[in-house]
Order: structure tokens, then sequence, then C-alpha cells
């Protein structure tokens, strides 16, 4: 990964940090997007700067205003020189139950999940082209088995899957896209009890949770060691989706 330019969206905290000292510790640069969570992106930026100097800078936007995917790209490009890989990682997540769903909801989670990504990858592609660069999409099992309660998010991630294969058609043979699906590698930040936790876990095939590593992992090996894959979903989920 020596030389190679890495932007993950969301990549301040959880399973986007993750990714970023993954990724950073194989010899990548990364460029770490974040829209609130400043002192977070701060303190990763330091730590991977101080590890490899100038390695690692930390870019503020809210992806969802109309001239921020080309601003992101432009900004990283500007900042290193090249663009390798783009990680699309920032996500909302919040319960939407039939008859409380609102078109703020729908904005707001089709956006951040499916439409940012789309117009990210768009904005990326000349310059991921150039270095025959490769996308990850962060999708999600329950994009391909629903979750009770959120229809909308599930529906985005849905969306989110075949974009990726799409793209895969679209900007191949150039530029590779992948997704990575998660399973139970991290609990929301939302009130979740541990009957459900245990619940979650009784439904892997290994009987266990996961972690951030287990998807940083996976992206690494997508970036670096996967030339012949593209247009795959990789669920990384303990067994939950069999």
């Amino acid at each position: 990964m020596k030389d190679r330019v890495v932007l993950i969206t969301g990549g301040a905290r959880r399973i986007g940090a993750a990714i970023a000292r993954r990724l950073h510790a194989a010899g990548a640069d990364v460029l770490i997007h974040y829209r609130s969570s400043s002192a977070d992106a701060i303190a990763l930026t330091a730590e991977l700067n101080g590890l490899r100097p100038r390695s690692a800078h930390s870019a503020a936007c809210d992806l969802l205003d109309a001239d921020a995917p080309e601003s992101l790209i432009a900004g990283a490009t500007a900042r290193f020189g090249r663009l390798d890989v783009l990680i699309n990682n920032a996500s909302s997540f919040y319960e939407t139950p039939v008859g409380t769903i609102t078109a703020a909801q729908w904005d707001d989670l089709v956006g951040t999940n499916l439409k940012v990504p789309l117009f990210l990858s768009q904005a990326a592609a000349p310059a991921l082209r150039r270095q025959r660069g490769s996308i990850i999409n962060v999708v999600d099992i329950h994009g391909l088995r629903p979750l009770r309660r959120y229809p909308v998010y599930c529906a985005a991630k849905a969306g989110l899957a075949m974009l990726t294969r799409a793209l895969a058609r679209e900007l191949g043979p150039e530029i590779r896209v992948n997704g990575i699906a998660p399973g139970p590698v991290l609990w929301p930040e939302q009130d979740m009890s541990d009957e459900l936790r245990r619940e979650i876990v009784g439904k892997t095939a290994l009987k266990r949770h996961g972690s951030p590593g287990d998807i940083a992992r996976t992206a690494l090996f997508l970036t670096r060691d996967a030339p012949y894959i593209t247009g795959q979903i990789i669920a990384v989920d303990g067994g939950r989706g069999i």
C-alpha cells in the first residue's frame, strides 16, 4: 500500500477509524472525512502522523451538501496528488417504524447510505481511473436481509448493494468496486438490551460477535490482495446470513 492514497468517509470513529489504522499500517496515506466528530478526527490524524509524518489528513463536510462530493475529492487529490481508493463508510442508522416515517428521515437515510456513495464514486472516478484504483462500499447484512423497524435504512443499504454491482460494470476495467456487509461486529450507539444482543449473536454460525478489525482486514484484502475481484459483496458476519 506504500504511496497509495485512501479516502475514508466517516473515518474518525468506529469501523471507519479501524479501516484507517489498518490501511495506514500497511503503508497507505489516508484522508479521514468526518462531519461532526472533530475531536476524534484530529486525534486519529495526529496518531497516524506520529507514526509516519504527513501521511494523514482530515477533512470536515456534510456529504449531503450538493457540492460536497466534488469538493471532497478535489481536496483529496490536491492534498496528496492522487487518489487510489475510496471507501464509502459514512452512514446514518436509526429506527423508522412504518407509520412514523418522515420525508426528512427518508432523505437522510437514503442520502447518506445510497446517494452520497453514488456521487462520491462519480466524482472520484477520473482520479481512480488514472491509478487503476478501487472503491469499497460498506453495505450491511441488513441490506441483504431486513431488520424489523428499520425499513428505510434496509432499503437504502439494499440499494447500495446493487449500486456496488452496477458500478463494477460501469467503471471496469480500470476501477474495481466491491462491498463489505458487516454483521454484529459493533453494537449501535443507541440503547440495545443485553437480551437482544444475545439473540443476535445466537443467530450467527460462530456464536460470537466480531470486531471492527474484521472489517478492516477485509478492506485491506480487497484493496491490496484482490486484483481480480470486482462486483462482489463479502459478508463479514460470523455466518449470520446463512
